[in-house]
């Protein structure tokens, strides 16, 4: 698929801009994070490491485990919202190294930033709501996200069983989604920008390292039951609160999804 070709800016994207400048001005409020949000990136990461602790070394009791599990995969979403998203758009702080570092917590959760950047950042906001394109609106043939897309009889039961794939989501990102867009070098029609021999080692160690933390070190310390259980439910709900929050830009009311012209793109 061609990528679309957009017209050249109009007046009016200037002029936002010129006008979200001045409003920070005149309030003499930072248009990037204050101590407030540092604060709650430090509440956030260290619950995650408490709650990850005290389920993997201390084997709390079964209903307290599961609690547990639901909390960590709220903070594991939490964590992906408040920190990395805005790390990710250097608005988390004014010092861009201290955005790096936020960014980069998405690698120690499982998924990849340097995917994130090009899915995201780079497509997802350039191209959003075009089908083919927009990663986010891949999700066939087991759902259908707009009408271009090509339509099965099991799709009109979508609105009772998309429950169980929006809690897919997280698993599917770790596991597969990553290894596709790294081994295929594209995010649906967009070709991925070279890698860098730091960005091949950076991929693979913490993938190697989330194995570690996640898999096989649970795994030794309460068993293959225990582990599959609570990595189930922490990462099904991680995905359902992030599905959510994702679909907010496609599948709400007022939502477009444009379609480029056949020859003008």
């Amino acid at each position: 698929m061609l990528l679309p070709r957009f017209a050249p800016p109009r007046s009016f994207h200037a002029e936002l801009k010129s006008r979200t400048a001045q409003y920070f001005q005149t309030t003499g409020q930072a248009q990037t994070g204050n101590g407030a949000l540092l604060g709650k990136a430090i509440l956030l990461v260290g619950s995650f490491i408490a709650v990850y602790v005290h389920l993997v070394f201390f084997t709390p009791a079964l209903g307290w485990a599961l609690l547990e599990c639901v909390a960590l995969g709220s903070l594991l979403a939490g964590i992906g919202f408040n920190v990395m998203h805005d790390g990710a758009h250097g608005s988390f702080s004014k010092y861009p190294w201290l955005n790096r570092v936020a960014a980069f917590s998405l690698n120690v959760l499982g998924g990849s930033s340097y995917m994130w950047d090009a899915k995201h950042n780079t497509v997802h906001h350039m191209y959003t709501n075009i089908d083919g394109v927009d990663d986010d609106l891949d999700i066939q043939p087991w759902m259908r996200m707009t009408q271009e897309q090509k339509r099965y009889g099991a799709h009109r039961f979508q609105h009772l069983y998309f429950w169980v794939f929006y809690c897919l989501l997280y698993i599917s990102w770790i596991f597969i989604t990553d290894y596709q867009k790294y081994f295929t070098r594209r995010i649906g029609s967009v070709a991925l920008k070279p890698m860098s021999t730091s960005d091949h080692l950076v991929f693979w160690g913490f993938k190697v390292l989330n194995l570690v933390f996640y898999v096989v070190l649970p795994i030794y310390t309460i068993g293959f039951v225990g582990w599959i259980g609570g990595f189930m439910l922490s990462t099904a709900v991680a995905g359902f609160v992030l599905s959510i929050v994702f679909q907010l830009a496609h599948t709400v009311e007022q939502a477009a999804f444009p379609v480029p012209h056949a020859v003008t793109r």
